[in-house]
């Protein structure tokens, strides 16, 4: 396959959640195929080193103020990387909140919390972006938990898991305005949101004891498998949810 496939030049491109980890990974991996790239957070300060990463590759880049749980900002936010791009062509639905805590112990402002930001935002900024795209490529970053149970972790993985059934369905109801959605399930990786798990040497050892490859993942793990279904390369690929996981779900 030509490798001018994958390329995402002319491509414009925003990323939500990206001041951090896995959504700023993303976001310079498709601004290094090409892309310019508008990056959004709640906390736009935070987002200073992402944009200067994407303008050394050479990309344009734009900070957004968004909050994904209130679906006016989803709203604003998309509408201005829109023109502050110049288009839009891909979204990436990475923004997501988690908190460990007994299923006995939740409360409603919790359950509120997690889902209106990992789901409700989710789907209203891609309502948002599909609004004024014609054509292109929406990723939604699902979670393991997505297909199978965690426990302490009821409202996260419920938010997850409907994500998988959101990508499926917007998929088929838009393939025929020409976007395509998709999604990632990343496998264990280390990033702020699930440092704590991290500090316990115990649960590492039991996490690497059902990871084929034997590792967890690095950030640029996800890279390559963002630029792949956001770009041409992917045209006929919609609906999927794409684990990058070292085998952990194939192996149970």
């Amino acid at each position: 396959m030509p490798t001018h496939q994958f390329s995402l030049d002319g491509r414009k491109a925003l990323v939500t959640g990206a001041s951090r980890g896995i959504g700023r990974a993303i976001a310079e991996g498709l601004a290094g195929a090409g892309a310019d790239v508008a990056i959004a957070a709640r906390n736009t300060a935070a987002l200073e080193g992402c944009a200067k990463a994407i303008s050394d590759l050479g990309r344009l880049s734009h900070m957004v103020h968004m909050d994904v749980s209130d679906v006016a900002s989803c709203r604003r936010g998309v509408a201005e990387a829109a023109a502050k791009l110049g288009g839009l062509h891909i979204l990436v639905n990475n923004a997501g909140v988690e908190q460990a805590c007994s299923s006995l112990d939740i409360e409603e402002d919790l359950w509120d919390r997690i889902v209106d930001t990992n789901l409700k935002g989710a789907f209203f900024a891609a309502q948002a972006a599909a609004r004024l795209m014609k054509g292109g490529a929406i990723l939604n970053l699902c979670s393991l938990t997505s297909e199978r149970g965690i426990p302490t972790a009821v409202p996260y993985g419920s938010s997850k898991t409907g994500l998988v059934g959101m990508t499926r369905a917007l998929a088929v109801e838009w393939a025929p305005f020409g976007i395509r959605v998709n999604a990632l399930e990343p496998g264990y990786f280390r990033t702020a949101l699930t440092e704590a798990f991290y500090q316990n040497s115990a649960w590492q050892q039991a996490m690497l004891a059902n990871i084929p490859m034997q590792r967890f993942g690095e950030l640029n793990d996800l890279v390559g498998a963002s630029v792949f279904l956001c770009s041409d390369a992917a045209r006929y690929i919609t609906g999927i949810c794409l684990p990058v996981d070292g085998g952990t779900l194939a192996s149970l």
